[in-house]
C-alpha cells in the first residue's frame, strides 16, 4: 500500500509517499480501506520528532480515518465487512489501509461525506472527554476555549451549541474572531489586541467561567485561573506555549479551583471504547440528523501531506485539514 512514513524527523518535506505492507487486523480489530484521514497538531509534533507513537503502534502518522471495513480480526462480527466507519486510531492513518480497534469505530451516516467523517474522531473524542467529562461542562455554564478556530475550537463551539453551553473563545485576528462568531461562539476575543482576562471578566459580569479548556500552557495557566468562577475547572490538553507554569496555590484553595488535564493517544483501547460508546449514545444522534458536522478548512491528496502540514503550521486554517486517499 501507499503510505506516508518518514524515516527520520524533519520538516514537511519528509512527508513523501512510500510503499509499506498492508497491516493485518488482530483480535478485536478491523482493517479499514481509508478514504480520508484527518490531520492534527500531534501529527506535526510526531513529524518533528517530539511525539513518538505509543509502543507497538505504527510509525505511520495519522490519528483518525474514515473508510470501509475491508477485513476483520477474530472476535469481530462478519456483518461489519463493507460497512462505512470513522475511527480514532493511535497511528497509521496516512495510508491506503489502517487497522483500528472495532470499539473505536463509529458508523458513517448518510449525513456525512467520508472527508467530513475523517475530520470528526480526534477532536470529538478530545473535546468530549476533556470539556464535558473532566471539566463537567453542562447546560447553562459558560466556558473559555483557546484556539477558537482550530479543529478543537470549532468542535467545542459546535458541541456547546448543541448542549446549551455558552462559549467564549480566543483567536489571533479580527478575521478569526469573525469566523468564530459566525460558527456560533457566544463571544470571541482577539488575544493579540485585547487582554482576554479582562474581557472574560467583562463578559461574565465579574463572575468568571465554569471551565477553561487550554491548549497553550505556560504563562497562560495563571491567567486562565483568573478567568475561572469559584469552583471552576481548568483542563489542560496541550502545552504549545510551555511545559511548566507558576500558579497561585492559595488562590486555588480560596476559590476551590480544580486543575486537571489529559492526553488521549496513550489511553488504552478499553477507555477509548467507553468514550466511543458514550458518543454513540449522546452525540451521534446529532451527527445522524445532520446537526453536527466538522468545520472543514481544506483537503489535500495523500501525496500532498507536506502541503497539509505547511498549512497547519502557518496557522491560517479555520477548522479541519484532511487528506484524501485513493
Amino acid at each position: 500500500m501507499t503510505a506516508i512514513d518518514p524515516e527520520a524527523p524533519g520538516g514537511p518535506e519528509v512527508l513523501v509517499p512510500v510503499t509499506r505492507p498492508v497491516p493485518q487486523p488482530g483480535t478485536g480489530e478491523v482493517l479499514i480501506r481509508v478514504a480520508a484521514a484527518g490531520v492534527n497538531r500531534p501529527d506535526v509534533l510526531q513529524r518533528k520528532g517530539g511525539y513518538a507513537p505509543p509502543p507497538g503502534t505504527s510509525s505511520i502518522p495519522g490519528l483518525e480515518v474514515a473508510g470501509e471495513i475491508a477485513a476483520i480480526g477474530d472476535g469481530v462480527q462478519r456483518e461489519l465487512l463493507g460497512q462505512p466507519v470513522c475511527a480514532l486510531v493511535a497511528g497509521g492513518g496516512y495510508a491506503e489501509y489502517c487497522v483500528a480497534p472495532v470499539g473505536q469505530c463509529l458508523p458513517v451516516p448518510a449525513a456525512l461525506s467520508m472527508v467530513e467523517a475523517a475530520a470528526l474522531p480526534e477532536t470529538l473524542f478530545t473535546v468530549w472527554t476533556n470539556l464535558f467529562e473532566r471539566g463537567f461542562a453542562s447546560e447553562g455554564d459558560t466556558v473559555l476555549v483557546h484556539g477558537g478556530t482550530s479543529g478543537i475550537g470549532t468542535m467545542a463551539i459546535a458541541l456547546c451549541g448543541l448542549f446549551g453551553v455558552g462559549i467564549i473563545v480566543t483567536a489571533g485576528s479580527r478575521e478569526k474572531v469573525a469566523a468564530a462568531l459566525a460558527l456560533g461562539a457566544t463571544h470571541a476575543i482577539d488575544y493579540r489586541a485585547e487582554d482576554f482576562v479582562e474581557r472574560v471578566r467583562e463578559i461574565t459580569g465579574g463572575r468568571g467561567v465554569q471551565v477553561v479548556l487550554d491548549m497553550v500552557g505556560g504563562d497562560y495557566v495563571p491567567r486562565n485561573l483568573k478567568c475561572l468562577a469559584e469552583d471552576g475547572r481548568h483542563v489542560s490538553i496541550a502545552v504549545q506555549g510551555g511545559m511548566t507554569a507558576t500558579i497561585p496555590i492559595f488562590d486555588v484553595m480560596r476559590r476551590r479551583l480544580t486543575l486537571t488535564g489529559s492526553t488521549l493517544r496513550n489511553r488504552d483501547v478499553s477507555f477509548k471504547t467507553l468514550v466511543a460508546d458514550e458518543l454513540a449514545r449522546t452525540v451521534w444522534p446529532h451527527v445522524e440528523a445532520g446537526r453536527l458536522k466538522p468545520v472543514m478548512d481544506r483537503s489535500f491528496p495523500l501525496a500532498g501531506a507536506a502541503d497539509a502540514h505547511r498549512r497547519m503550521e502557518a496557522g491560517d486554517h479555520v477548522g479541519k485539514i484532511v487528506l484524501t486517499v485513493g
